[in-house]
């Protein structure tokens, strides 16, 4: 039988690793698993065909960053983490009322992970968050945990519990099984012991699943949609299990539906549709006690024969809660900076001077102000600055000054509070500044920013602090700033269209991009680049090749690139002045 290609991707490499420990140790005899990670560089362009990818939720600053990477018709599903019960009892002999520190990669990381423990009943302690560069500036603090992160527990505590790396939830892995039609793995003992050894919050998982092995399916879809409604019939239409959630929203309990016909309870509910047709019923719009809910029903299907259907049941308001959540979380965790001073290609005397100078530039605390033509790659060097800074583990916080309308940049930069203006969204939002704290926030084309946002600028710059627009409360921020323009700004200044005091605080460090036409030989290296990126065969002759010497490139690497990407559709394998782009 051919193996099954599962591939995993996570933000960190070691927690990659880990997560395919996991699920090797049950699929690795029918499955090929393939570990990624965005961390070490390995997710690059498209990547090869999988006949599932299981990607962690902190991998991918959104939905479309992941779909760049994963091939067409290939099927995704999120990791989901737990603890393992023997580490949960070791947390459990920890002396009531006790501060702890909590040590993982990021403060969310470590939230997150303090949150499932007090879900799990760890709650006898004080938990403390910690993570790269926090301050401890509690010194009684004397035990501190990690999920196997240890590099970043701080000196100076007398007891380390290294509780390791969170494992897949026993949900996961049935997901997992069920997606690539290997539900006949969930009966063997691994997948027993596995599920023994996992801890769950979810009361009747191990009771549902020792009813038999029939059953499997359904607790699979009870563990991994908790978070809503699930009601569950079995072939005949009988119900045999709800969740939570579903009483809530249908004000019925348990044991008064379980061994009757949906019919009697449920009827609005399609099903009889679903079990007849044996296909999944599109989300539906109903109404339940007054409440509109999304109804989907999808039926349980084993080696062609239908064994039940469950329904899947969402208000309104708790969906567009859960998005609001989700577009939050990836905010926060889609900011790192992409590129390092690795990644810009060249050789040239010029661009050596530059890399040397911006690493060193790059240890300093100081603002540091790109300057050059348009195209020359300041954004990537302010990637690369950060990259080599002492806040790489921090935030990389991206804006374009010149293309955010003046009364939206301000909001943006600074936050807002509720109500401080006609859609402003309920209870607020924080700005860019406060969401970069402790890394670097990028300004490119600073040089765009109107004289009222300078000033606001200015201060938050001098005072390390801003106040949220239509509020009224002083926000301390840690930020550094990296800036650009490809204008001078000596000569707005002299227009008055930019502020002198701003030019010195951004000045700091000035850094001088040299354009294509000073890097010599860069230019075919960056050509050759591009020619591979594209997939571009082509040569040139050389009339053409000292053309582009003697060119003055006035859009530098930009437009190099479109010059690449045109002569790739000329089909010409020699490219003459006559195959050249019309301008």
């Amino acid at each position: 039988m051919t193996k099954k290609q599962i591939s995993i991707i996570a933000l960190d490499p070691r927690a990659g690793q880990s997560y395919g420990a996991d699920v090797r140790s049950l699929f690795g005899d029918v499955a090929e698993i393939t570990i990624y990670a965005v961390a070490d560089g390995t997710v690059t362009g498209r990547l090869p065909y999988s006949d599932l990818f299981v990607v962690s939720t902190d991998a991918f600053p959104s939905a479309e960053a992941l779909a760049s990477h994963i091939p067409p018709q290939c099927p995704t599903m999120a990791v989901q983490a737990s603890f393992k019960h023997s580490e949960l009892e070791r947390l459990k002999t920890l002396p009531s009322g006790e501060k702890i520190l909590f040590v993982n990669m990021t403060h969310t990381m470590a939230r997150e992970a303090i949150a499932q423990l007090e879900q799990f009943g760890i709650n006898h302690v004080q938990w403390v968050p910690f993570y790269p560069h926090a301050v401890l500036d509690d010194p009684t603090i004397r035990i501190g945990v990690t999920p196997d992160e240890m590099r970043y527990m701080p000196a100076g505590i007398e007891t380390t519990i290294d509780i390791g790396q969170r494992v897949c939830t026993s949900g996961m892995m049935i997901e997992i099984a069920l997606r690539l039609n290997l539900e006949h793995l969930l009966k063997t003992p691994p997948f027993v012991a596995y599920f023994q050894s996992v801890a769950t919050n979810n009361y009747s998982f191990d009771k549902l699943f020792d009813r038999s092995f029939r059953l499997a399916s359904q607790f699979h879809i009870l563990m991994d949609s908790l978070s809503d409604g699930v009601i569950a019939v079995d072939e005949r239409g009988i119900v045999f299990a709800s969740n939570h959630q579903a009483q809530d929203i249908t004000h019925l309990n348990v044991e008064q539906v379980e061994g009757q016909p949906y019919s009697q309870h449920f009827p609005y509910i399609p099903f009889g549709e679903c079990l007849q047709q044996q296909t999944k019923i599109p989300v539906k719009v109903i109404k339940v006690n007054g409440t509109p809910l999304n109804v989907e029903v999808v039926p349980i299907l084993r080696e062609g024969t239908c064994m039940g259907a469950f329904a899947i049941l969402q208000r309104f308001d708790d969906m567009e809660d859960r998005q609001t959540q989700l577009r939050s979380q990836l905010f926060h965790k889609g900011h790192y900076a992409k590129y390092g001073f690795e990644d810009v290609i060249g050789t040239s005397a010029a661009m050596e001077h530059t890399k040397t100078v911006l690493r060193r530039m790059a240890q300093s605390e100081s603002p540091v102000l790109l300057i050059g033509e348009t195209g020359t790659g300041k954004e990537l060097f302010a990637h690369a600055v950060h990259r080599a800074s002492r806040r790489s583990a921090g935030p990389f916080v991206a804006i374009n000054v010149a293309a955010v309308p003046e009364n939206l940049l301000e909001s943006q930069l600074f936050g807002y509070e509720d109500g401080a203006f006609t859609g402003a969204k309920k209870g607020g939002s924080p700005g860019l500044f406060e969401f970069s704290h402790r890394g670097t926030l990028f300004l490119d084309e600073v040089e765009g920013m109107s004289m009222a946002l300078q000033v606001k600028l200015l201060r938050a710059l001098q005072e390390r602090e801003v106040m949220r627009v239509g509020g009224n409360r002083i926000i301390q921020i840690n930020v550094r700033i990296i800036a650009t323009t490809n204008e001078s700004l000596e000569e707005k200044i002299q227009q008055g269209t930019f502020r002198r005091d701003l030019y010195y605080r951004l000045c700091t460090l000035p850094a001088l991009i040299p354009p294509l036409t000073q890097r010599g030989e860069d230019l075919m290296l960056i050509m050759e680049h591009f020619k591979q990126e594209l997939g571009a065969t082509f040569t040139l002759s050389p009339e053409v090749s000292g053309f582009f010497h003697r060119y003055r490139w006035p859009g530098n690497i930009r437009e190099l690139r479109n010059v690449v990407e045109y002569l790739v559709y000329t089909g010409q394998s020699v490219i003459t002045m006559d195959d050249l782009p019309p301008r």
